[in-house]
This record gives C-alpha cells, structure tokens and sequence, in this order.
C-alpha cells in the first residue's frame, strides 16, 4: 500500500508543528493514542543505565546481563532464579513507581475528548495515571499477572502479594523454593502473561478491551479522527503504528501524528495530513497544553 519512501520530519519547524498538532487535538471528533516503549522512557522508566545498575547490578556481575529488556530472555538455570530476576523486575515497574508526568499529562491533553488508548506497554502506566479503563487496550499483557505455562486454561492471575513476598525473601538471587508458582489447575509452573510466543492467554478482560477498541474504531471510521502515535519503535509496528498508517490513509478525515525522538516518521502517501516530531515525548505533551 505503501511507497518505501518515507519522510522524518514534517514541513516547518517545531513549533509550527506543535501549533498544527494543537490545533488537530482541539478540532479532532476522536483521538486515537498509539503508545509504545518510548512513552514509558520518557517517564524515566528506562530498562538500562543507572536505573537498571540500581536495581540489577548483582545480576549483571553474575550473568553479563546488560539491561532490564534482554534479561527477561535469560535462560536461568532455575525456578528460583527466573522468579528472583522477575519478582524484582515486577516490582520495580510495575507495583513501586507512580504515575509518570508524560502520562499526566497526556489525560490532561484528552481527558474532555473523546479517545481511545492502545497500548503495547505493560507496566500499567496508564491505569496509575487515571486513564478510564474502559478506554484502554494493553494487547501485550501486563506484569500484574501470571498464566499457567503449558497453558491449560485461559485465565490470568494478579500476583501482586507473592511478588512481594518473593523480592523480600530473595537471596543471593533466589527466592525460597515453596513461592514458585504453580498453576492452581494443572500443577505447572506458572510464567508471565506477556506476549512472547504463541501460549499467550488472552483472558476475559483481553477480549472486553479488543471488542471495545474495535467498537470505537468502527463508530469513528469516517469522522476527524487524530491518529496520536507515542514512542512506538520498529519491534511490533503491525499492532500500532501500520495500522495507524492504514487508516489514515483510507479516511480523508483522519490526521496522523508521530512523536518519538529519533524515530519519527511516516509515508509520503499520507505526509499532507501528518506531522512527525523528533523529540522528547513529555516536553512534546508540556508544550501541546502549555
């Protein structure tokens, strides 16, 4: 559908595009928020550098693992020391961190508009801002729950208290043997509900939220619709931001707009009714309310 031609900046200089971006949240009958990996960063939630040293430095001098993102792949030799590795990983970005002001402040910019979130992250951010559940689609999972492994039922569990429990009592990188998780249905090991492979659960609550967004999408097909793309990278674009290229492309309504540093762009074919800021995502949302 797309030329392979793509542009990184829209015409005119930051401050007419945050003019134009203004503009299109303040006239738009729906906004669309597409959120990624690069929201969460700019809230200060980075999986590297010092905030991952703080909390992982013992894991980094055991296991050379160098950040937050690649230590989830890492092939411990034990239940114990996976659920060490991601009690702690839980804990951190999930349960003990507040809201972060870019996502503050992006309720501020659509709290008296009529929007929709879809999400790949899945550290809650969303919810511990004050987003309405309602209008949000985490497609990815989220760190608050676990599924069976295998997995021989489709429901998720919150696993908040024994997450707790498992980063008090870890040691030397390991947690007591007797807080494994195990599947209260079939007996094994209990793993994630993060989307990494095809044993995904996509519980009740998945469902409810795929169901809505596509209620909502289908309500606004041809109305003036803003496309609001956050800091979604090139792991997964077939989730947000292609989708997002469609769409706009097929209604002459609709506005797309790209804001992610370093990676902001879109096709030609629908360059007219866009803008792709190359810069922080949380001064970018400052100035849009500012």
């Amino acid at each position: 559908m797309f030329l392979r031609r793509s542009i990184t900046t829209s015409t005119g200089n930051y401050s007419e595009q945050i003019n134009k971006l203004k503009n299109e949240t303040e006239t738009a009958d729906a906004i669309i928020i597409g959120a990624g990996a690069g929201l969460s960063a700019s809230a200060g939630l980075s999986y590297s550098g010092q905030r991952f040293e703080r909390y992982f430095s013992d894991f980094r001098k055991k296991y050379g693992i160098t950040d937050m993102y690649s230590g989830g792949f890492y092939p411990f030799q034990t239940p114990e020391e996976y659920w060490a590795w991601w009690s702690r990983h839980i804990l951190v970005n999930r349960y003990d961190t507040d809201a972060g002001k870019p996502y503050s402040d992006l309720l501020k910019l659509v709290k008296d508009k009529d929007y929709f979130v879809l999400t790949t992250n899945v550290d809650h951010q969303f919810q511990k801002a004050g987003f309405d559940k309602k209008r949000l689609f985490y497609t990815q999972g989220d760190y608050g729950l676990w599924q069976c492994s295998v997995p021989c039922h489709g429901k998720t569990y919150d696993n908040e208290e024994t997450v707790r429990e498992m980063t008090e009592k870890q040691s030397s990188m390991k947690i007591p043997s007797e807080l494994i998780p195990k599947c209260p249905v079939c007996g094994k090991p209990m793993t994630m509900n993060l989307r990494c492979d095809d044993k995904f659960v996509q519980d009740e609550g998945w469902y409810a939220a795929a169901n809505r967004y596509e209620d909502f999408i289908r309500r606004h097909k041809n109305l003036h619709v803003l496309f609001l793309e956050l800091g979604v990278g090139g792991n997964t674009p077939v989730i947000i931001k292609y989708p997002f290229w469609k769409m706009t492309a097929e209604n002459p309504r609709g506005f797309y707009a790209c804001v992610n540093f370093g990676e902001a762009a879109c096709p030609v074919e629908i360059a007219d009714r866009a803008v792709c800021i190359n810069e922080d995502i949380g001064k970018t949302i400052e100035d849009l309310i500012g």
